[in-house]
Order: structure tokens, then C-alpha cells, then sequence
């Protein structure tokens, strides 16, 4: 016998970056047209960025979540579904809407993503785990659906001023970069990607990735996917101003500019660049030699002493609009 029971969608929001009313407006009308019982409204709090929401809302037994928000929100979100076979349906919001870019969802059109969570197409992505040591041993589990960093790129996002970021969206963090190189120093660092021989580097930062494109369509790591059960790894080691040109050069130039056509990648591929390398795998542990500051999706998570990532291949069910 078919299961008969009236399906329901639950909507996890974070009531600063959406207009509310509107959103669970469209939520219900939404539902109503697919056949599907009320759905389900919970708002994050500063004390709750989504995490215990979401249990909340899986636990009464919501068939679909929609998640609307920041970065930090769908990142708290997608940490809590991911391997249930729940799907997610991320309707972009906030500034960066890194995830959604990367899925290619339109930003401008919240009614095609609500629509196709109830009935649009699934598609299994990889999604990132982050086993975190604290100095004084202390130890937490996190998820990132982007990427993860440690050292410069999360000293960039906590020196960026948050009524900046209100005002003008993600170019505020060129404001908490031109703040952090001024003081920005290398540290060395021991890391071992999968099983492989522990190597050392002096590093200014290092990125897992779970995908590449940034706002702007800036290709940080190129051949980062989001379903090829890989985590990309970009180590950050320019030596002096001329080095962080190189860094420049590389991301800019060369991924995003070069790439796109078919003799540009020829030059890519014909020439090095000692201020950024790339490692592929599907675990790396990173242990500074001092306790660094990292940075999941974009939001502050203190120091670490030693960080243990790893990829989980389709371990998260997204929805795309037909």
C-alpha cells in the first residue's frame, strides 16, 4: 500500500534578511497548488542560526525544508538535513548567495526555487564536515556547504565591518582584506591530505573547497564541483607585495579571465604560479604551529589547533527549478 499521508514542507528563515510576510506568502501558495498540508514557519534567533530549528521542523516530520538567508543560515540548514534524503531548497537571500551560484539558481526569481520544492528536480551534492580542535583540546563537529579556511581568509571576514557589509553586500569584504594584509603574516603549517606523507608549508591561508565560483564569477578554484566527491584544497603562500600579485594574477586573471576560452587555458596550464597551489583528496588535517583563526561559509568560528576536513558525496538532496 502507497503512503496516503499529506506531505509538508517546512521554511527555516532568518528574519533579518527576508521580507517575512511575503516569503511565507508565497511558501503557503505554493503548498496550497502542490496538494501539500500547512507548512511549517521557523525563524532563526541570534542564539540559533538554524541548527536546532531544523531538527525542530524534521522532528514534526517535514517532508522538504526551504532555507532562507544568509550564507551562515544555509550552511546551519543543509548541516542538519544533510544525509536525511530530506531535500533543500535554498532560496537566495542575504549577500553573498554563494551556494546558490554555484547551483546556478536564479537570484532575482524567489518563485521558480519555492515552486520546485514541491515537485522540481533533485540533484545529490557533496557536502563538507569540519572535525575542529580547539588549543585547549576541546573538539566540535561542523559542516560547510562552500568551503572552509584557515589563517588570512578568516582574519579577511572578521575584520570586515558588519554595517558595511548591510550597506553595500559581499564588496565589503575588499574593505576587510585591504584591513587584514596590512598586518597579515605567514605561519607554518604540518597537513597531510588522505593517507599520503605529512608535508609542511608557510602558508598566509589555506581553503577547502567545496565549490569554486564566488560573487562577481570570480573562479577562486576552478575545477572545483560540487558532485565529484572531491575536496579541493588552495594553499595561499605569496612571498611580498609582488607575491600577492601573483595570488591576483592567478585568481583573477588566469581562473576567471584565461579559463573561459580554449587558448587561454593553454597558457594556464603552461605556466606556474609559486604563490598558489592546489591539492585534490577527499580528507586533509591541517595542524598550524600555532593556534589559527578559521572560518566556515564565511562566518567567524574562533581558533583551531588542528582541523580534520572531509568530503561526504552526496550526502546533501537539493531541488532545482525545472
Amino acid at each position: 500500500m502507497g503512503d496516503d499521508r499529506v506531505k509538508r514542507a517546512a521554511l527555516i528563515y532568518n528574519p533579518i534578511k527576508v521580507n517575512a510576510p511575503s516569503l511565507r506568502q508565497k511558501v503557503l501558495h505554493y503548498s496550497d497548488a502542490a496538494g501539500w498540508a500547512t507548512p511549517l514557519f521557523h525563524e532563526t534567533t541570534i542564539d540559533d542560526l538554524g541548527q536546532a530549528a531544523t531538527a525542530t521542523a524534521l522532528a514534526e516530520g517535514a517532508d522538504a525544508v526551504l532555507v532562507a538567508g544568509g550564507d551562515g543560515t544555509v550552511r546551519a540548514v543543509a548541516a542538519t538535513v544533510m544525509e536525511t534524503g530530506i531535500p533543500l531548497t535554498i532560496v537566495p537571500s542575504g549577500t553573498g548567495n554563494v551556494l546558490a551560484r554555484n547551483l546556478k539558481l536564479p537570484l532575482t526569481d524567489p518563485d521558480a526555487v519555492i515552486a520546485s520544492a514541491f515537485g522540481g528536480p533533485r540533484r545529490a551534492i557533496d557536502i563538507g564536515t569540519a572535525h575542529i580542535t580547539r588549543a585547549d583540546g576541546s573538539t566540535e563537529d561542523e559542516a560547510f556547504v562552500v568551503m572552509a579556511g584557515i589563517g588570512l581568509d578568516a582574519a579577511m571576514i572578521a575584520n570586515t565591518r558588519a554595517h558595511l557589509k548591510r550597506r553595500i553586500g559581499w564588496v565589503a569584504y575588499v574593505d576587510g582584506a585591504a584591513r587584514s594584509l596590512s598586518t597579515a603574516r605567514p605561519f607554518r603549517a604540518v597537513y597531510q591530505l588522505d593517507t599520503h606523507r605529512l608535508h609542511t608549508a608557510r602558508v598566509h591561508s589555506i581553503l577547502y573547497t567545496n565549490c569554486g565560483t564566488l560573487p562577481a564569477g570570480i573562479e577562486l578554484v576552478p575545477d572545483a564541483s560540487l558532485d565529484d566527491g572531491v575536496l579541493d584544497v588552495a594553499l595561499f603562500q605569496p612571498t611580498g607585495w609582488f607575491g600577492w600579485l601573483g595570488v591576483w594574477r592567478k585568481v583573477w586573471w588566469d581562473n576567471t579571465v584565461l579559463r573561459r576560452t580554449r587558448a587561454g587555458r593553454r597558457i594556464v596550464e603552461r605556466r606556474t604560479n609559486a604563490s598558489v597551489h592546489y591539492l585534490r583528496g577527499t580528507e586533509i588535517e591541517t595542524a598550524p604551529v600555532h593556534p589559527q583563526p578559521i572560518e566556515l561559509d564565511g562566518d567567524e568560528f574562533g581558533e583551531a589547533a588542528r582541523m580534520l576536513c572531509r568530503i561526504v558525496p552526496g550526502g546533501l538532496l537539493v531541488t532545482l527549478p525545472r
